[in-house]
């Protein structure tokens, strides 16, 4: 429009034109501008000191949001947190990914749940843990547990000792030299190999015996457990006790205890008379039953007679969180799911999906607690490797499968199949005729497992060969949900990485070696691993103790026989002709399943 002004179009004064042409000149011959030296005015003093006050205030805030940005990721991923904190180390023994598949569907079918229904640990899982001990790449629990406590590799069958026979620190040991409270809870014995790979050392987990009085402090560090709750008192009573003691020598090691300051409880009652954890006076060992605490399907049962896991890890947490109240350090505590492992072992599915069942609880309890709890903490949980070879699938005949699996036969079931092997085994004490024993096992199945169909041939069998009867009853159990296995062992499936907190367990999230795991325990609490080997190494330097036999031994037993352990890289992954040679080993029609 004619008239009109460009937009945004501002006259220019005579000065500031001629200041432009003259800077154009510039650009153009490469001559510098003459201006003028007179003095400076108000106005362009302002205007640098606006210029400077904004430079410094836009670095301020840059260095004010790296440090920020700092802070918050060493507050939830470094693995030296400072001051106080708490550390719970789970361990669900036996249970591989498989273990979670069996018994989401099966909760899902017993509660009417949708498929999209997940179990708590399902929604904390941030990894996988690589199981290969030193002398396989099948570990068992002692290799594999030696792996958390000492962050090192060993062989099957180690309790926190190197391969070449010398002890090895554990980070609870560690824990207790720092100032830390420390505690062991489990399903199983007290003695077995996970619960012992964080308080004792033996060259062979089958030394359940001294390892009971290592536990108990009778060894060169002294007492370093405050509070164990498990089962195994047979390993703690000597010998002269005959229906109570699985010793092979006369020492009461429960009267050791005592005497190194534990307050002693074996029975449901008494345990309920620790309130909760309120009423804990430390060192506690509570031992509730003769060998392990029975399964979870079974236990249920006889809640008056065993405290639950969850119930023993509630207890464990209040009782060393009150007593950590008022100290600069907190605590580290073990629970343990361990007859997950037992159940695999015995290829009984009803079994397996209520002992996982048991350890989702217990893992919530944590979490529970975790949320209430004030002091910095993370519980971690993984497991030493998987058992069985699950799979929830099992091809029946030789014609092509269907693609079916069944969650109902398992919750048709009310007793475990070592619990129906023991109730047939005492029957059989009365000397009943075939068809009594036709009548009593028609009966025992039906109740017991909920299987009313049981084939001619199936309780034949089961009275024809009585000392398999355990595996026959989690056969019938197995195949009629086509739940399958490939091993009354453990197998090389890399095993789950759950955590309370993905972003304080950040070095641990993705794929890694067991010992990554060990290793994140000692520096998450911040403690010296190695002084404690070093303490032991010198302290046990020709200590000798007896043993049943009237022998003087290393305090950490006899070292094992070439045959007794596996030992060297040839077993990791060379095939020898063992499939032919395995009846040389074992015996033909041997019960080789553990």
């Amino acid at each position: 429009m004619a008239g009109t002004k460009p937009l945004f179009n501002r006259a220019s004064s005579d000065t500031s034109g001629g200041r432009d042409i003259a800077e154009e000149d510039a650009l153009l011959t490469g001559q510098p501008t003459h201006r003028s030296t007179g003095p400076r005015t108000w106005k362009f003093w302002r205007e640098i000191g606006l210029f400077v006050w904004a430079v410094i205030a836009t670095a301020a805030v840059i260095v004010l949001a790296v440090v920020y940005q700092q802070h918050g990721t060493a507050k939830h991923s470094s693995p030296h947190p400072t001051g106080k904190r708490n550390l719970i180390f789970m361990v669900s023994d036996g249970m591989g990914p498989t273990s979670l598949s069996l018994t989401r569907s099966f909760m899902q079918f017993q509660n009417g749940a949708p498929f999209s229904e997940q179990l708590v640990l399902d929604q904390h899982l941030i990894g996988q843990s690589r199981t290969r001990s030193s002398s396989s790449l099948i570990t068992d629990s002692a290799a594999g547990a030696t792996a958390f406590s000492c962050a090192q590799k060993s062989y099957n069958g180690a309790i926190s000792v190197t391969p070449d026979h010398e002890p090895c620190g554990t980070v609870l040991e560690a824990a207790k030299k720092a100032g830390y409270m420390t505690g062991l809870v489990v399903t199983t014995r007290i003695t077995d190999a996970t619960p012992a790979c964080f308080a004792a050392h033996v060259n062979m987990r089958s030394e359940e015996d001294r390892i009971a009085e290592q536990m108990v402090g009778d060894y060169p560090l002294g007492r370093v457990v405050d509070l164990m709750f498990g089962g195994g008192r047979c390993h703690f009573v000597p010998n002269s006790t005959v229906d109570e003691s699985c010793r092979a020598d006369d020492k009461d090691v429960v009267a050791l205890a005592k005497k190194n300051g534990f307050n002693y409880i074996d029975s449901r009652k008494a345990f309920d008379d620790l309130k909760g954890g309120s009423g804990v006076k430390f060192p506690m060992l509570g031992l509730f039953a003769e060998t392990d605490i029975p399964y979870e399907i079974d236990r249920r049962n006889e809640n008056d007679v065993y405290p639950s896991l969850h119930e023993m890890a509630q207890t464990a947490l209040t009782a060393l969180s009150e007593a950590t109240r008022d100290s600069e350090k907190g605590f580290f505590l073990m629970i343990e799911g361990s007859r997950i492992d037992h159940a695999g072992h015995h290829n009984d599915p009803a079994a397996q999906v209520h002992e996982v069942l048991a350890y989702d609880k217990a893992f919530t309890t944590v979490l529970d607690f975790l949320k209430k709890d004030k002091t910095e903490a993370v519980m971690i949980s993984t497991s030493d490797h998987e058992t069985g070879g699950l799979a929830t699938a099992r091809q029946l005949h030789a014609s092509y499968p269907e693609y079916v699996w069944y969650p109902g036969p398992l919750a048709n079931a009310s007793h475990s199949a070592e619990r129906l092997a023991l109730q047939y085994t005492t029957y059989l004490f009365s000397d009943p005729t075939d068809s009594q024993k036709h009548e009593f096992l028609e009966d025992q199945i039906e109740d017991g497992l909920g299987i009313y169909d049981a084939t001619p041939d199936e309780i034949s069998n089961l009275v024809k060969e009585p000392a398999t009867a355990l595996y026959q009853y989690a056969d019938m159990i197995s195949r009629r949900s086509q739940t399958g296995w490939s091993t009354h062992g453990h197998s090389a499936a890399d095993v789950n990485i759950y955590s309370s907190d993905p972003k304080a367990a950040l070095p641990l999230v993705g794929n890694h070696e067991n010992t990554e795991v060990g290793d994140f325990l000692r520096e998450y609490l911040g403690v010296d691993v190695e002084a404690v080997t070093k303490e032991l190494r010198e302290k046990g330097t020709n200590l000798n103790v007896m043993n049943a036999d009237g022998e003087q031994v290393s305090w950490m037993g006899k070292i094992p026989e070439e045959g007794q352990r596996l030992d060297g890289q040839t077993h990791l992954a060379t095939y020898g002709g063992d499939f032919k040679k395995r009846h040389l080993l074992h015996g033909r029609g041997c019960d080789c399943g553990h």
